[in-house]
């Protein structure tokens, strides 16, 4: 008695489809009453058999799966002894032949192992892939095996043979060989083939290569020429007669295909094969041309690619059928005649075939307006496509431009195609029009609106197409179709725009381009909102690109009035705050401008409403650039000046001179202004705006200096407004320092003598040879025929000779001959030259103009003078002091160098510095850090060497230089604080004040800061820090006093209305009275308790205004209105705009219920009574109007309703697949629980068996 057991039907189906056919039918019917058995449903995994046990082939599926293999292989070989190239090796694994496997692994990826047999040959194991491998056997025969050549001797013409396709066969051998093949080129007549490599790997070669040989010794070609009209008899339909006779005979013939006009058929292979191939071709080629004759039929042209079929298929199907060959004219052929070669019993089948093939097919067409296509095709082709899909063998084909669609298929499908596509086109005639309007092309790009915004609208509104036709067409029709009310409308308002467009005036705006970006704003802000203004106006701006200055306005003619008023109003502020003034001022005043933390500037920029710009610290400008209003500007270049005339001796003088000589003074490119500022020390000369026909030109500097500028500038006014004259003259820039002399000697000569200034150009200027000579007629010839006589004598290249002591040559050629340098770039160039090293001469040479030469030789005198004259002074300065002394990266010194023409040498640095006996402690009153220890160190004394005077003034700047030490009382808990943020305060103050300042660490509790600096940025140090102690004393008090705090208990129900929204309330008491606010946390005791933090006078000003808004809270009422909750949505409104406006027009607060509230139809309104009523009024009128709408559509909605399922009659129950013979119903065995735990337990979880079941043990 069999056992059923019930599955679900999802189970079942997913095991049932894994069984093959030999499963599902098994010998018994397969219908609805069999029943499977459980082993057929679940079928089980094949049992592992023993090792080498292949009797029993797997069952089932499992049999599918294929063994996977691995990709590495292993292969060792052998080489002899006698074949090693590397037999003297002292020690094995560490000569040539492990670096030869080193370089081969890296190669080719291969692993390498080498070992040393007893007999000393060499066994070598490769592990990798199977190509590694391959390769990396083949470089270790040809690196580590002795090589061998031979000549193998076979055919030219087998050499393709064994080289292969592509190189492919004679690369295989290369590598299965391990060697070398060389095969003579196909140009070259010889038939030896050369292999290279180890004897065993040669004679392998030679074997194979034989082997191929004889392999094509044994094969034959023949060709055949027969008539191409018989070929398809040789091959037969689909091939079969061929085929056939390869398989039998084992040749291979190729049979040219139709489209090729060759009668030629090969046949290869061996010779025997060929020969039977080749007897049984001409059998059936005589037999057919014997027994076969032909008709010729006439047949459409259209009509012959139907009797083709596809890929000839037809053709083949009628000489299979009826064995008759047709023959089709080529397509590119007018021929309609087809011929039909056969017997002649089967000729008539034949051609009743293909009649039949030719008629098999019908074209039809259907005649539908051209813009109608595309609705018969319907959106995406879902028209059309739903007939191809019913009709598939019918190919459907629109042309553009045409009004017929053209119908392919089988004839009673095309017919059923043609009726469906006619009674489209009836309907879409029935409800579609079009129209055609005309519209200037100069319109289109503006009914088509940016990105295609209007166009979209009316096509969407009206459900209508509208084609626009492009520019390139040149073309003013535009057509519309669609239904005919939307058609009209879209047409309608399409020509109202046009209209309208024809009204509008465009008007161009002429403004700077600089000025376009600050009227379009950060990313176009600015111009939006004057969009927004005029809605109405198109605001067209050119391209940066373009250079242009002309802003497009179009629109309606008031509106662009407007909006072009509007505009020069913005650009006339944009110009009144964008003027500039430059002010000059020296270097080393910016930082104080800027002042301590940017707050000098700050305050100016805010005062003035203006923006300063200051050049960057690596610059060499000193002009800061104040922009803003002309007025806000002056203000603010005053408020500068003031700051630098406080600094330093500064003295401003204000010179009048006519402003119509003002462009004289100041030359070509500021060339004169310049150079008279440079001659005068560097005073700034400020001339007047160009156009404010001012007079005032200003000069500011040091007192000597304003006053010798202020004499230099009135003269050459004074020259200019007599007879002013400008000459110009070049100059190979080497000469000009020579012209000018040393501190401008020479050329303050010719301005003495002359009366005329000579202007040199300076490093930005583009030629370098130009000088510019002002003043009188006279005084400019003068000076013109003196300088043209310097330059002249400068290119009078002359030879000197003169003598110089070798003792002195070091120190001209010392440091790369940096003093030779000089005196060639001071004196136009000469060159000097002085004897190699180790030659022992006097003798120095001089070469360039003769003028030039001269002052070389009275320097290199003066020099050697110095050096006669040198003496050598030793100042003592303490070792930890020299670097200060030096500077950053010896600036110090080197400026002492230069200015005192002296050398200094530092000694060399001593480790030892904790043994000094007598240590030097800056800032100690009763000692002078200047004074020499009673026993100098060596690492302390720095040697001076020059003139004895300049070498004592070089001394005293040394001293000057040694940083003094002071102590400032800070109050620890400050300290900190003069730190700052990681250390930013501290190395803010060092750079200011130029001082080393040192804190004491935080264990030491000491309130003393050492200060280390020079004596004069000391005291400044000093009383920096005690002003910042000040500062920081007053910011205590006064964080004290703002830490008053004061609490107020107020009902937490009035807390959210105090917060307002968004914090907007409370924030605006904050900000009202400088307090901080705090309301309590979520979980905390004193729910009821508001802290304020704040001076003592405003936290009670801020508790006064919570309590009266707690106050105002009070007098209003709450009233709670039951509205049905289908209204809520409405009354609330999208985004909660319509609730919003209800309660700001009663002023009251509206709450409804939450999502899963108990009521859910209970309102609550909060606000003084009256209002509270009118709310409920209002709500209560809305509900009544709302619900009206509600039960109207749910009413409609019941009418709506399909039948309800509930009335159908009960379906019957399903039974689910069932199996046969399952364990759960064997005896003693239940069915699993699929509600239990123990049966089907959850994952991550354990449960213990309590007995034994038929499936066996459970494994968790």
């Amino acid at each position: 008695m069999s056992s059923v057991a019930v599955l679900t039907p999802e189970s079942f189906a997913e095991h049932r489809s894994g069984l093959g056919d030999q499963e599902t039918r098994g010998g018994v019917p397969e219908d609805e009453a069999y029943i499977p058995t459980y082993l057929e449903a679940f079928p089980p995994l094949p049992e592992k058999g023993a090792p080498g046990d292949k009797s029993g082939e797997p069952v089932g599926a499992w049999s599918k799966i294929r063994p996977i293999k691995s990709s590495v292989i292993t292969q060792v070989f052998h080489v002899p002894l006698e074949e090693r190239r590397y037999k003297d090796n002292s020690q094995f694994g560490e000569g040539e032949e492990a670096k030869v496997c080193l370089d081969i692994m890296q190669k080719t990826g291969a692993h390498i192992e080498l070992s040393l047999a007893k007999d000393q040959g060499l066994s070598i194991m490769v592990t990798g892939k199977l190509d590694s491998v391959m390769k990396a056997r083949k470089e270790i025969v040809a690196r580590l095996q002795t090589q061998a050549s031979a000549i193998v001797t076979i055919p030219k013409e087998h050499h393709r043979f064994v080289i292969g396709k592509n190189g492919e066969k004679l690369q295989e051998l290369e590598l299965k060989t391990a060697t070398k093949i060389n095969i003579p080129r196909p140009d070259d007549p010889s038939n030896q083939i050369k292999i290279t490599g180890t004897k065993e790997g040669i004679e392998k070669s030679r074997h194979e290569i034989l082997l191929i040989s004889a392999e094509q010794d044994k094969r034959a070609v023949e060709r055949i020429n027969l008539e191409k009209v018989f070929h398809p008899f040789i091959a037969g339909a689909y091939n079969k007669v061929v085929l056939e006779i390869m398989q039998e005979t084992g040749a291979r013939i190729n049979i040219p295909p139709p489209s090729i006009n060759k009668d030629e058929i090969f046949i290869t292979g061996e010779k025997e094969p060929v020969a039977q191939a080749g007897s049984r071709i001409r059998k059936i080629y005589e037999e057919k041309k014997r027994k076969t004759t032909t008709i010729s039929v006439e047949v459409k042209k259209s009509q012959h690619k139907y009797i083709i079929g596809p890929k000839g298929n037809t053709l083949q199907e009628i000489l299979d059928v009826t064995g008759v060959s047709v023959e089709m004219p080529s397509l590119e052929s007018s021929s309609e005649t087809i011929i039909l070669r056969g017997e002649p019993d089967r000729l008539g089948p034949a051609l009743t075939q293909v009649y039949a093939k030719a008629k098999s097919v019908m074209v039809a067409e259907v005649t539908a307006p051209a813009w109608l296509h595309r609705f018969i095709i319907g959106k995406k082709g879902q028209n059309i496509g739903r007939i191809t899909q019913q009709l598939p063998k019918v190919h459907i084909e629109f042309t553009d431009g045409d009004e017929k669609i053209t119908l392919e298929g089988p004839t009673e499908e095309v017919e059923d195609a043609q009726r469906q596509i006619q009674d489209i086109i009836n309907d879409l005639l029935s409800r579609m029009d079009y129209t055609e309007i005309t519209i200037e092309q100069k319109f289109h790009r503006h009914l088509i609106g940016k990105n295609g915004t209007n166009i979209n609208r009316i096509k969407e509104q009206y459900k209508v197409s509208v084609r626009i036709p492009p520019d390139n067409e040149k073309s003013h029709l535009i057509r519309i179709e669609g239904e005919p009310q939307g058609v009209q409308l879209a047409k309608k308002q399409l020509l109202e725009m046009a209209v309208r467009m024809e009204n509008e005036r465009t008007k161009d705006l002429i403004i700077e381009q600089r000025l376009h970006r600050s009227i379009i704003g950060q990313k176009g802000e600015k111009i939006k909102e004057v969009r927004d203004k005029f809605p109405e106006v198109i605001i067209n701006f050119p391209d940066p690109a373009q250079k242009s200055d002309i802003v497009q306005l179009r629109g309606p003619k008031n509106e662009v009035e407007k909006c072009s008023k509007f505009l020069q109003k913005v650009i006339a502020d944009l110009i009144e705050n964008s003027y500039s003034v430059s002010v000059p001022i020296f270097k080393q005043f910016h930082k104080n401008i800027i002042g301590k933390g940017g707050a000098n500037i700050k305050k100016i920029r805010e005062e003035t409403n203006t923006k300063i710009d200051l050049p960057t610290e690596n610059s060499n400008s000193e002009v800061i650039l104040i922009t803003g209003k002309k007025a806000n500007c002056e203000a603010a270049r005053e408020r500068v000046l003031s700051i630098q005339r406080e600094l330093a001796n500064i003295k401003e003088v204000d010179v009048l001179i006519p402003a119509k000589l003002h462009n004289s003074l100041i030359g070509a490119k500021g060339r004169l202004v310049r150079s008279l500022m440079e001659e005068c020390g560097g005073v700034h000369i400020h001339f007047p705006s160009e156009g404010s026909g001012s007079d005032k030109v200003t000069i500011r500097g040091p007192v000597e200096e304003v006053e010798k500028a202020r004499k230099q500038l009135l003269q050459l006014a004074e020259e200019k407004q007599i007879n002013n004259c400008t000459v110009e003259l070049h100059a190979k820039p080497e000469y000009h320092k020579f012209l000018i002399g040393r501190g401008g000697g020479n050329i303050r000569k010719v301005r003495d003598r002359t009366g005329a200034r000579i202007i040199f150009p300076a490093v930005d200027d583009r030629d370098q040879e130009l000088i510019t000579i002002v003043g009188k007629e006279d005084a400019i010839k003068q000076a013109h025929k003196e300088l043209e006589i310097l330059i002249k004598n400068l290119d009078n290249v002359v030879e000197d000779l003169m003598m110089v002591d070798p003792k002195y040559h070091r120190h001209f050629v010392a440091r790369r001959g940096q003093v030779l340098r000089e005196i060639a770039e001071e004196y136009g160039g000469v060159t000097v030259s002085f004897p190699r090293t180790g030659v022992q001469s006097d003798r120095v040479m001089l070469k360039g103009a003769k003028d030039c030469v001269e002052a070389a030789k009275r320097r290199i005198q003066e020099i050697i003078g110095d050096l006669e004259a040198q003496v050598t002074l030793e100042c003592v300065i303490t070792q930890r002091f020299h670097r200060a002394v030096m500077g950053l990266k010896g600036s110090k010194v080197q400026q002492i160098t230069r200015d005192y023409d002296v050398q200094i040498k530092f000694p060399e640095r001593d480790e030892n510095q904790g043994l000094e006996l007598h240590p030097q402690e800056n800032g100690d009153v009763n000692s002078d850090p200047r004074e020499a220890e009673p026993a100098p160190r060596k690492c302390d004394v720095i040697v001076i060497s020059g003139r004895k005077e300049k070498c004592e003034g070089a001394r005293e700047a040394l001293l000057a230089l040694v940083p003094l030490a002071v102590d400032v009382e800070v109050p620890f808990d400050l300290h900190r604080y003069i730190i700052g943020q990681k250390g930013s305060g501290i190395r803010k103050m060092m750079e200011e004040y130029e001082v080393n300042i040192a804190v004491p660490p935080p264990e030491q509790q000491s309130d003393v800061i050492k200060i280390t600096g020079l004596t004069a940025n000391l005291e400044r140090a000093r009383a920096g820090i005690v002003e910042r102690v000040r500062e920081l004393q007053a910011e205590q008090e006064d964080r004290a006093l703002r830490g008053f705090k004061l609490t107020i208990s107020v009902d937490p129900k009035y807390h959210p209305k105090i917060i307002g929204r968004k914090g907007a309330v409370i924030s605006q008491i904050r900000k009202d009275h400088d307090v901080n606010i705090q309301f309590p946390d979520k979980g905390d005791e004193n729910q009821d308790m508001i802290t304020i933090t704040g001076y003592e006078r405003n936290a009670e000003l801020a508790k006064e205004a919570i309590v009266k808004i707690v106050t105002d809270l009070e007098e209003l009422v709450s009233e709670d209105v039951n509205l049905d909750h289908r209204v809520h949505a409405r009354i609330i409104g999208g985004r909660g705009k319509a609730i919003r406006k209800i309660m700001e027009e009663f002023k009251v607060d509206i709450r409804f219920p939450p999502p899963g509230s108990d009521d859910p139809n209970r309102v609550t309104v909060t606000g003084l009574p009256e209002n509270t009523d009118n709310a409920i009024d209002h709500l209560l009128n809305l509900e009544e109007e709302y619900m009206m709408a509600i039960v109207e559509s749910e009413t409609m909605a019941a009418y709506m309703k399909p039948p309800s399922r509930v009335e159908e009659e009960p379906r019957g129950s399903t039974k689910g697949f069932v199996v046969r013979d399952a364990p759960w119903n064997a005896p003693g065995n239940k069915a699993p629980d699929v509600s239990s735990a123990e049966e089907f337990p959850m994952f991550g979880t354990v449960v213990m068996p309590r007995q034994a079941s038929a499936w066996g043990p459970k494994k968790f």
